[in-house]
């Protein structure tokens, strides 16, 4: 579903206008994001059901997806003050939304989202492991304590009848009441994220998807992306060098490395070219 269709960014007379217009102000050729996406001679997106911004460290491809997230007003879970000039730049970019279709939800998700929900559920087990420690020395007590040491103590005893009849996982188990979360490791948690994250009927703004995320994790997330996109009713826009999500299916790549800034097919690209130079050097 396409809910975004085309984005409008400034070429250099409009900053330059922008910039002079108004309040005198002194004019640095610096100011973020001024001159990014001009000087690649880049100022219309036209978007598919999954648009990438492919590009090298320090291509832009961050800031363009934070520009367009800030202009849909689309919902994040930290929120960042970019500056005055960049929120003077987002006013002045247009974004036409389809007529007829309108998300449900319109979110942007950073690499940092998924890095500080791995810490939280780090920080959990970490709580979780303490409390399996705690709790195994609380079964040996009451398993191996005499009953006289409960006497008129009816939820002791209740305890101690418990240990008797139980293993110390099985017990552990019951007072936690969970036994899923410790298992996971990072890759498995960072899915669930994706997972718990992603519903029907919405737009999707990510950045770098593919940080922390193993080869075969990527390719998990790269269907349940399309499946997404297939069943569910939602439109992606991507930053992203991975060649895994580059590879995705039916998407526009626009690589922000060339001047003009172009569409390119993601074999074409310089990331990619790399690993397929890499791999016919090794495999005979």
């Amino acid at each position: 579903m396409i809910y975004l269709k085309e984005f409008k960014i400034l070429n250099e007379d409009e900053e330059w206008r922008l910039l002079v217009s108004g309040e005198k102000r002194r004019i640095y050729n610096s100011i973020y994001p001024f001159k990014i996406f001009s000087e690649k001679e880049f100022e219309n997106i036209s978007f598919s059901d999954i648009t990438i911004l492919y590009g090298n460290n320090g291509s832009g491809k961050t800031t363009l997806l934070n520009i367009i997230a800030n202009k849909l007003k689309s919902s994040r879970k930290i929120e960042h003050d970019f500056g005055r000039y960049f929120n003077m730049y987002v006013d002045a970019c247009e974004a036409r939304l389809s007529d007829f279709h309108y998300p449900d939800e319109i979110k942007m998700i950073s690499s940092d989202d998924v890095f500080d929900y791995m810490l939280d559920i780090q920080a959990i087990n970490s709580n979780i492991n303490r409390k399996k420690e705690e709790l195994a020395k609380e079964y040996l007590e009451y398993k191996y304590s005499p009953s006289e040491n409960f006497y008129n103590d009816y939820e002791k005893i209740k305890q101690k009848n418990k240990a008797n009849s139980q293993t110390v996982s099985r017990y552990i188990r019951e007072k936690l009441g969970t036994n899923n979360i410790i298992s996971q490791s990072n890759g498995e948690t960072a899915l669930l994220f994706w997972e718990r994250e992603i519903k029907e009927n919405a737009i999707y703004i990510l950045d770098e998807p593919e940080n922390s995320l193993s080869a075969i994790n990527q390719v998990k997330l790269k269907k349940f992306i399309e499946e997404s996109v297939r069943f569910f009713n939602c439109q992606f826009i991507i930053s992203s060098h991975s060649p895994i999500f580059l590879s995705l299916n039916d998407a526009k790549i626009y690589d922000l490395d060339s001047t003009p800034v172009e569409c390119k097919e993601w074999v074409e690209l310089e990331n990619v070219k790399v690993y397929i130079d890499l791999f016919k050097d090794y495999i005979k």
